[in-house]
């Protein structure tokens, strides 16, 4: 299997291994790659790892050989997946490796808004504490979070940890997630107007589509109120950035803390440089050396199946939903199938005969959870929420076994009392 990684310097600089990927296959690695070297480095490869090199569905279309596309991120919009899913491409993404880090980042950015340290340690180094009459000084007004909502738009994984760390502080949660209804642990889900129009802070975490595309414009930031923050950890094309910078400009709302821009790098004419109160970092969210370490585990599919079997039919683990659209096929068995295009991506688990009804468990870093339904863990395997490192047991099976084992999970053994959870 030949594997080409297209831009590996970001994700990569050299402080992190790429012998688990190299395992997998024959591996080329790039560190940056121009748009016209993208079809003759690729022209080979099975699989394509790409962070912020753009393929078009020209590019996919050039290249017959490939079987899967991963992204090396969580958001997948530098891939044109329905082009990948005419041509039978699975594309994939790593979900959960950044999620901490940009909870994280999200309240560094915040913090800075309320409590204003660097701009604070700035003029203690330039001297102004030394010369102050007073044993303290501030500029500006601090802000405290607790009490003061926060909105949430987008309620993924990343979504739900920013809210957790905002209800540590005491944050009044407001969530809004297009795809799916269902409850908001401690707080409430709102359409996206009352969640602007009622929060003190507006966080951004869904993807970057057409449809969310300028979700930030002149109008919703009119509804926010005058004290409001927006912070924007998630794709810069989420805001129009003029209007944005308008807005910081005139006081429509109090701030940003943004760590992503429409385009990065920036050109120095884009209007947010300039813009008062607006705090922006370089895309750095996501970049730990620790959440580095984790994607590079996590960036092919199905990595505890033999080699031959990741790419040979079964739906890939972290398979983005817009590249698997329309109804799965569940299929049990061995591996040998052929490659299919990702709307028949074959289910992660074999469906149950509907007279078996078992009860799951999981373990993940050494906590348990459960029990769980049949249909339920096969839910969380096709949404991405399993780990391959994540180990399952149910009724019948001799002990604890890795999710990336899945495809074998429903063949039944004897049931040994010993190996309960």
């Amino acid at each position: 299997m030949k594997i080409v990684i297209l831009d590996g310097h970001t994700a990569n600089p050299g402080d992190v291994s790429w012998d688990a990927v190299a395992a997998l296959g024959e591996l080329t690695v790039h560190d940056r790659t121009s748009d016209a070297d993208i079809v003759p480095r690729a022209r080979d490869a099975d699989v394509v790892l790409t962070n912020k090199t753009v393929l078009t569905r020209e590019v996919i279309a050039s290249l017959p050989d490939l079987k899967c596309i991963c992204v090396l991120a969580t958001g997948y919009n530098v891939v044109d997946v329905a082009a990948a899913r005419d041509h039978g491409v699975a594309v994939c993404n790593v979900p959960e490796y950044s999620t901490p880090n940009v909870a994280q980042a999200v309240f560094a950015l915040l913090l800075e808004l309320t409590n204003r340290v660097g701009h604070h340690d700035r003029a203690v180094h330039e001297g102004r504490w030394t010369a102050c009459a007073d044993f303290c000084f501030w500029d500006g007004d601090l802000v405290e979070l607790a009490g003061l909502t926060l909105g949430v738009v987008g309620y993924g994984r990343i979504g739900q940890a920013v809210a957790r760390v905002g209800r540590a502080f005491g944050m009044r949660i407001l969530a809004h997630r297009r795809s799916h209804a269902g409850p908001v642990e401690g707080g409430e889900a709102v359409d996206l107007d009352r969640l602007f129009a009622e929060s003190d802070v507006v966080s951004l975490h869904c993807p970057l589509t057409p449809d969310t595309a300028g979700l930030v414009n002149a109008a919703r930031l009119a509804r926010m109120k005058r004290t409001a923050f927006l912070v924007n950890t998630a794709r810069g094309g989420l805001v129009d950035e003029a209007d944005l910078a308008a807005a910081l400009d005139s006081g429509t709302i109090a701030g940003a803390g943004l760590d992503v821009l429409s385009v990065e790098p920036p050109p120095a004419s884009n209007p947010l440089l300039r813009a008062r109160n607006c705090v922006i970092t370089p895309h750095v969210a996501w970049a730990t050396r620790d959440a580095r370490r984790r994607g590079e585990r996590g960036r092919l599919p199905g990595r505890h199946a033999p080699p031959r079997r990741r790419l040979t039919g079964r739906r890939p683990g972290g398979c983005v939903r817009h590249a698997r659209r329309g109804r799965a096929i569940s299929r049990g068995g061995g591996g040998g199938l052929p490659i299919v295009p990702p709307r028949r991506i074959l289910c992660f688990f074999p469906r149950e005969p509907s007279a078996v009804s078992s009860q799951w468990y999981y373990k993940r870093d050494g906590q348990r959870f459960g029990p769980l339904t049949s249909r339920k863990i096969r839910r969380m395997a096709w949404r991405g929420d399993l780990l391959p490192t994540d180990l399952l047991w149910k009724e019948g099976m001799t002990g604890w076994r890795p999710a990336g084992d899945s495809h074998r999970l429903f063949r039944g053994t004897d049931a040994d009392p010993a190996a309960r959870p």
